[in-house]
């Protein structure tokens, strides 16, 4: 059980909503009716700066403004600097598209051979069910889908994806996500696992999901249910700062994980939030301490708009390899780059190996000591058999 002392300490609270009735605050139906959509709503919160002002008149047709009051409440309302509010609240710098940047930097839109799949790698597909996200990260990769704001006019077509994946045989892994798929109904969740679980040859079902995390309220007694009924169902949230692993986000990876649901998480690499050694690793240790396993940590993808937030590649590689030795191998992500256009998830790593050659491999260490390592394998000498 998560220490109580802990959980205390993390207690993220109704704050400046005090006044409404619990049973109303844990309701994820309350909370998603009640998210901050508004500059009105905004500015009646927090002390806005000029970029964030210009940023809440600039959104509406780039991405949606939205924010959970539970995420609210973790946004210190007196800095723009606050490594949450970057995250959620629009800036000017959004409408800046630099060279390189792309409304589909990933190159999902070549490898959807169906509305809502998009088929890039062998024995895997991405299903997009959904474009309504609980909040909207201002980094989101698919900003040109989710919410709508640039009139994509994206419709699941739950049943044609569904009859791609059983038409090919290929298919061995599917990935859910959007949007949101945990905003999903408990009902159209249950069903929309059970038609996967039917595909023979489907092995592996994952969604992705930032639920827990901006609306650990949703995370109920029939989603864990449905996700335990057909199960194993492997979940990765998306934390990136360790303000967003609150007593709320560990009570629902408990639900979560007491249901048979393997946790894991992917952060993006962001700058002002996390692209410091000594708040990356206090994040990775909230998150196993929470039963979740850190596994991606992403270089920002080149969304329009997002110079302003993107990290020198160095620099993720430096955190790397501050991690590596000092904690858990448990606790280090895969740093990795999407590669623009289509590429696919490309590892980057800091250089342990030096040099491969006549059968031995230099190394290097975390402390960058130097160390040798034999490559070949020799054969023992058969030994003879008993004389007969």
């Amino acid at each position: 059980m998560f220490p109580a002392d802990r959980r205390e300490n993390w207690h993220a609270g109704q704050g400046r909503w005090a006044h409404v009735p619990a049973s109303d605050w844990n309701d994820w139906h309350w909370q998603l009716r009640n998210r901050i959509t508004s500059l009105e709503q905004l500015e009646s919160l927090v002390r806005l700066s000029k970029e964030e002002r210009a940023g809440c008149l600039f959104a509406p047709g780039k991405l949606s403004l939205a924010v959970t009051p539970h995420f609210f409440n973790l946004i210190d309302p007196e800095d723009p600097d606050c490594p949450v509010r970057r995250q959620v609240i629009p800036r000017i710098e959004e409408s800046d598209v630099a060279p390189g940047e792309s409304p589909d930097p990933v190159g999902e839109e070549s490898t959807m051979p169906v509305p809502g799949i998009v088929h890039r790698y062998p024995d895997r597909v991405l299903f997009l069910v959904t474009d309504r996200c609980a909040a909207y990260c201002r980094y989101c990769t698919r900003s040109r889908l989710v919410s709508n704001a640039q009139a994509y006019d994206f419709h699941p077509e739950l049943e044609k994806g569904l009859a791609y994946i059983a038409a090919h045989p290929e298919i061995r892994d599917v990935l859910i996500s959007g949007g949101d798929p945990l905003l999903l109904s408990d009902a159209k969740l249950d069903q929309l696992l059970g038609r996967l679980r039917a595909i023979p040859h489907v092995e592996f079902i994952r969604i992705g999901s930032r639920i827990p995390v901006f609306l650990p309220q949703r995370v109920t007694e029939g989603l864990c249910d449905a996700l335990k009924r057909h199960g194993p169902v492997w979940l990765s949230i998306h934390v990136n700062h360790p303000k967003e692993v609150t007593a709320e986000l560990a009570a629902a990876c408990e639900r979560l994980a007491f249901a048979g649901v393997p946790l894991g998480n992917q952060s993006v690499l962001l700058r002002g939030v996390n692209d410091d050694e000594e708040v990356m690793r206090a994040l990775l240790h909230r998150l196993l301490m929470i039963r979740v396993r850190p596994y991606y940590l992403y270089a920002c993808d080149l969304i329009e708009g997002s110079s302003h937030l993107r990290v020198p590649v160095e620099r993720g590689i430096e955190i790397i390899r501050s991690l590596r030795g000092h904690t858990t191998g448990y606790a280090v992500p895969q740093f990795v780059i999407d590669a623009p256009g289509g590429g696919g998830k490309v590892p980057v790593n800091p250089a342990y190996v030096q040099a491969i050659q006549d059968g031995i491999v230099e190394l290097r260490n975390f402390e960058g000591r130097s160390f040798t390592y034999p490559s070949g394998v020799r054969m023992p000498e058969p030994r003879p058999g008993p004389v007969a």
